[in-house]
């Protein structure tokens, strides 16, 4: 079922999360992630790092990222790298 950035955070408070977008979309360079789908959790940023990795390995047509929960919204700035391909950049504003 997919969340609210909020409710993640009032479900898994101070975790990282690995999750799938559901519902998102671009603005001034910006994507915004409205729903979404937890897939995993982790204490350790490098284990969710990992899981992340290899998601995005296995199903690179989906969008996936990994968050700590503290974090207080979901306003990722877009880098595009060369044709039909992007990546994202976390950063917090």
């Amino acid at each position: 079922m997919p969340l609210r950035w909020e409710e993640v955070q009032e479900r898994f408070p101070e975790e990282w999360v690995v999750f799938e977008a559901v519902d998102a979309h671009s603005q001034d360079g910006f994507r915004y992630i409205d729903s979404l789908t937890v897939i995993d959790r982790y204490d350790d940023s490098l284990d969710a790092m990992k899981r992340y990795k290899q998601l995005h390995k296995d199903q690179p047509g989906k969008e996936i990222y990994f968050l700590h929960t503290s974090r207080p919204d979901l306003k990722i700035e877009e880098k595009w790298i060369g044709f039909k391909r992007w990546r994202c950049i976390y950063q917090m504003v």
